[in-house]
């Protein structure tokens, strides 16, 4: 279990083809403090630590992973935003995240309201998945709080420690983003689903 608050990004130094999965190395100063085989989110995607040398770590993203998130499309030299999991009995400061990206979306608006941004994005609706007004939802691994919630856009607001120490600061209209919609909806959701 994760919370949506990053600890610090890494730099994809190679990205390899294995089959049908894709390897990663990622260079980062957290790494030489991992274990393999734990588990760390990777813009929001829980990833298990298969190797680490010295200031670099080795993940593996599976196709399935591939098809619901952005990891397919990193590269040698993007930023990925880090987050380790939460250690029992530590302060849940974001919210619940598991670390399952649910589906992508894209930027449709950045807007620079003089002190912090204002970032809209817009994602396929009909797989079922919902935000709320003043809910929580998880982008790239960052807990934020949605306004403007509507039937499949929504904004969040990003102040300036945000924007400077995870990867939306490499946001830009047309770029696509990970999202983990809130727990809590998803089940009420399906549950109400259930009762139709």
């Amino acid at each position: 279990m994760f919370t949506g608050i990053i600890e610090t990004m890494g730099t994809v130094t190679e990205v390899t083809q294995e089959g049908s999965n894709r390897n990663l190395k990622i260079k980062s100063s957290l790494s030489n403090e991992l274990k393999v085989d734990q588990s760390i989110s990777h813009n929001g995607v829980c990833l298990t630590v298969t190797a680490i040398n010295e200031d670099e770590h080795s993940v593996t993203a599976i196709n399935e992973t591939l098809l619901k998130s952005t990891l397919g499309q990193l590269k040698v030299g993007d930023k990925v935003n880090l987050e380790r999991c939460t250690a029992v009995g530590g302060r849940l400061d974001g919210h619940i995240v598991q670390g399952h990206v649910d589906q992508k979306a894209s930027c449709i608006s950045k807007k620079d309201e003089d002190g912090s941004w204002l970032f809209s994005f817009r994602y396929d609706a009909s797989i079922g998945n919902i935000t709320v007004e003043k809910g929580s939802i998880c982008i790239n691994g960052v807990s934020l709080t949605v306004f403007n919630s509507g039937l499949n856009e929504f904004t969040v607001a990003i102040i300036p420690y945000t924007l400077e120490h995870t990867n939306f600061k490499d946001i830009v209209v047309g770029t696509e983003v990970n999202l983990e919609f809130d727990i809590i909806g998803k089940y009420v959701s399906k549950l109400l689903s259930l009762r139709a």
